[in-house]
């Protein structure tokens, strides 16, 4: 067949385009359009990291609520030795997070022993997924999840508590509460639920802001007392101590510098509330001027002050035996 010799003219060929002719065809190439953003490629660091973010938020966003108090926070024990110690103090267990492919020695072995004895839920997850779900705390491989602690109104239980209480009756045990003023270490607050326990104490007020909450730090230092003790929150500290007053409780107040020392406290076997405040700022003001008394602890004049906890165990220690004897 004689080809053309025709300017322009396109050379024809048995096996397809030629070169320089993909734009001049139905099936012209097409450009691969402008580079895809780093979150875009699936390949790219970027890209995981927003869909880490959008599990998260995701997560957050279905995560169950109460009622005007924002997401329920989970609390997680985290490494061998404190979920080890956690379980051995009876702290409510939710779920048992492990690290897949996890080197197992003696203390990973009881901690799956005693969860699968006490029936806790068992998942593995992989480093990256627990490094995630502690904050990049040290896990090493392991981290509990302890369930949010159940509080109760504090107006309504200590109403519930006086209600029951029959001052005619001998047998009728005259109702004890500690109220936590400023106390913001876990430990401090386990310690009190541990001896509130001890001497029949019939729970523990703390205030909904800045305070110590039952974390898992404070059930492991309650020694298990805080299945026991029920511990409730007040909105406002202050109005609490008046309703209880007005109900028929006595308010005492723990200070160095009070005016009545702890062996004559006459108050003790009545209703009562001792109040405790932080070792460093005490008892707050407006908390001081609903207080019925000021109660100091004699100690050595070279030691300062007493820790909260131990003021506590003292004091009810003192409440106690004032009881018995009356």
């Amino acid at each position: 067949m004689a080809q053309s010799n025709r300017p322009g003219a396109v050379r024809k060929n048995k096996k397809g385009p030629v070169v320089g002719s993909g734009g001049q065809r139905r099936k012209a190439l097409k450009g691969r359009g402008p580079t895809p953003k780093a979150e875009d490629r699936v390949y790219h660091k970027a890209y995981k990291a927003k869909q880490a973010a959008a599990r998260k938020q995701q997560t957050s966003h279905n995560r169950p609520t109460r009622a005007g108090k924002g997401p329920i926070k989970e609390d997680l024990v985290t490494g061998r030795n404190s979920v080890l110690e956690a379980l051995r103090s009876n702290v409510p267990a939710k779920t048992l997070f492990v690290a897949t492919k996890i080197e197992v020695d003696d203390r990973v072995k009881d901690i799956l022993q005693m969860c699968a004895e006490r029936n806790v839920p068992t998942l593995e997850a992989s480093r990256s997924e627990l490094d995630r779900l502690t904050s990049d705390a040290v896990h090493q491989g392991v981290a509990l999840q302890v369930p949010p602690y159940d509080y109760r109104d504090a107006d309504e239980h200590a109403a519930a508590v006086i209600r029951r209480y029959d001052p005619k009756d001998p047998e009728s045990k005259a109702p004890l509460f500690v109220a936590l003023d400023g106390i913001t270490d876990p430990r401090n607050l386990g310690a009190i639920i541990r001896s509130v326990s001890a001497f029949s104490g019939d729970g523990v007020i703390l205030p909904e802001r800045r305070s110590a909450a039952v974390t898992a730090t404070a059930w492991k230092t309650s020694a298990g007392a805080a299945a026991r003790v029920p511990v409730s929150k007040a909105t406002n500290l202050t109005r609490t101590l008046e309703n209880c007053k007005k109900a028929g409780y006595f308010v005492v107040g723990l200070d160095g510098g009070g005016d009545v020392q702890l062996p004559e406290l006459n108050l003790a076997t009545e209703p009562l509330i001792v109040v405790v405040g932080s070792e460093g700022k005490g008892l707050s003001r407006l908390v001081t001027e609903h207080c019925d008394a000021i109660v100091s602890i004699p100690i050595d004049s070279t030691m300062e002050s007493l820790n909260a906890s131990m003021a506590v165990g003292i004091t009810l220690y003192e409440v106690s035996r004032r009881r018995a004897s009356a």
